[in-house]
């Protein structure tokens, strides 16, 4: 037995469990369910549906928080750069919070696992709330940039925890269903945020973008909190490997630095990147080093091995990459190319976003119901990347191009319940939130990769001295303007290009992917149940 005093509050005897549960305990190594010498506690009494919604809805409450905060401040930077006089740095006021959020998610995934679901969420959100107010009543730049940062670090943990949180209250075969309503979740703040943004920052204060987080964390704690002590517990206490934590913090921040400035404040053959690449690598390298050494590492590395996880996180890493990078990039095409105007521009967007949340629903619902449940998440990545060839091929006029994109958006978003279910499915209960935040940590660097990658092609095509990162379009407006139609077709060709080796990397990481049988309920006799 390890030398850490595991618990659990699962029986040793499995026959007094209903089946659903003896099927989970059943996978689990035989590592993890050894128990301390004290009596098992009994297991807590199953949650009624009615208690479900209310854990749901307080989740979804509080992921909202963190949908929103990712847009919301975009649409009142302008605002906030007149008021402190300073624009030079205001693209720190987003960066910092993209970088602390990044690098915290393994982290509060981690410590989920070893202090348990509600110490986490409440400190995820008291970090989160500290920091809004914090950014509310900032007296400078420097001092709202510092906040964000602190934002950024509860607003990193809330997805990973809400996510497993998800994991303790319902079974993987019915869990496909929430994930969706968590996309749905994330489509609203991306479509909410900037407008309630601008209103905020023309009719009201702009610190009433962050003063609006004060109430949604209050209502959502004040759901869920009251129903905590009824969620399975399946955490256990262990020493907490604080340099394994560290060095893959440092390393993550450091690459977000590099992909975030390279291509655009630096030329990637610049020293400062140069050396900033070395010193992840550095830093990485030390990260595994330490990883294969300790006793209880931070990030087990045998976690991420396997017919599993690998591919699931590639599968929705690749998706999320290909949808976040066409996003960032996709207004600049719809202004040069069809004359939309900035807000225009913005509404084109919305099938990108809201139908991929349709496709979600789609494969959750297949989940619960279909024994072979990846099929349609290979369908629908493999017709997304069909689509996004067609993107490349062909110039379309803008209906047309909105019609492909919606059935790109629908396919592309069967991915993400599919990988995040099939990847807690996979690893034993003691270790979903560790997974879960590796999981959400490489979706981030995938796609800040993604935006980073999309903006080199068109730097390489429409050539150096035109600005297009999202931090700098603004400023760049006027060079924008001025680049041909062809050559913004030709350069988006490579775009659209891209995109389609992603979503096509995806389809082949669901081919390859075991698709194992999902513990929870049968909807249906077998003799019934889908093929």
């Amino acid at each position: 037995m390890n030398k850490y005093e595991r618990q659990s509050r699962i029986p040793a005897d499995q026959a007094t469990l209903p089946d659903d549960i003896a099927e989970e305990l059943s996978r689990l190594p035989s590592e993890v369910i050894e128990l301390s010498d004290a009596p098992p506690l009994a297991p807590p009494a199953p949650l009624n549906p009615d208690e479900v919604r209310t854990i749901v809805i307080s989740l979804m409450l509080t992921m909202f928080l963190a949908a929103l905060d990712q847009t919301i401040v975009a649409t009142a930077l302008p605002t906030i750069g007149r008021q402190f006089h300073d624009v030079t740095n205001l693209s720190w006021v987003i960066t910092a919070y993209l970088l602390a959020s990044t690098a915290v998610a393994p982290v509060f995934g981690t410590l989920s696992d070893i202090y348990g679901r509600r110490v986490m969420i409440i400190t995820s959100l008291s970090l989160f709330v500290v920091g809004s107010v914090l950014c509310a009543i900032a007296p400078s730049m420097t001092m709202l940039i510092v906040a964000r940062g602190l934002q950024g670090l509860g607003g990193g943990g809330i997805m990973p925890v809400v996510q497993t949180v998800i994991s303790d209250v319902v079974t993987p075969r019915e869990r496909g269903r929430y994930q969706a309503y968590f996309s749905s979740v994330w489509m609203a703040g991306g479509i909410l945020g900037p407008v309630v943004g601008g209103v905020f920052a023309e009719h009201l204060h702009w610190s009433m973008i962050f003063w609006i987080n004060l109430p949604l964390a209050a209502a959502a704690l004040a759901l869920l909190l009251p129903k905590m002590n009824k969620i399975p517990v399946f955490h256990r206490k262990r020493k907490v490997d604080w340099l394994g934590g560290v060095l893959l913090m440092a390393s993550a921040v450091v690459l977000m630095l590099v992909l975030t400035w390279g291509g655009t404040r630096l030329s990637w053959l610049s020293p400062t990147i140069t050396a900033m690449i070395g010193a992840s690598i550095a830093l990485a390298g030390a990260f595994v080093w330490h990883a294969r050494r300790a006793d209880e590492p931070f990030l087990p590395l045998s976690l991420l091995g396997g017919s599993v996880v690998p591919f699931a996180m590639g599968a929705g890493g690749c998706a999320l990459g290909a949808m976040v990078g066409l996003t960032v990039h996709l207004p600049l095409y719809y202004e040069v190319v069809y004359h939309l105007t900035a807000s225009e521009a913005g509404l084109a967007l919305i099938p990108l976003a809201a139908i991929s949340t349709f496709g979600a629903a789609i494969a959750g619902r297949t989940m619960a119901k279909a024994k072979h449940y990846k099929r349609v998440a290979i369908v629908g990545t493999s017709v997304a990347a069909i689509c996004a060839v067609g993107m490349a091929v062909t110039t379309l006029p803008l209906w047309g191009l909105l019609l492909l994109m919606s059935v790109f958006a629908l396919g592309l978003g069967t991915t993400f319940p599919i990988s995040v279910v099939s990847l807690q499915n996979a690893v034993a209960r003691p270790q979903v939130g560790t997974v879960t935040g590796a999981m959400n940590f490489f979706r981030a660097m995938m796609a800040s990769f993604t935006v980073a990658a999309f903006t080199t092609i068109l730097l390489m095509t429409l050539g150096p001295d035109i600005s297009l990162n999202g931090e700098h379009h603004a400023a760049a407006a006027g060079s924008v303007s001025a680049i041909p139609m062809a050559d913004m077709i030709t350069a988006f060709r490579y775009v659209f290009g891209a995109a389609a080796v992603l979503l096509t990397t995806a389809s082949i990481c669901m081919i390859t992917m075991e698709e194992r049988p999902l513990a929870g309920p049968a909807a249906r006799p077998p003799a019934e149940m889908a093929e």
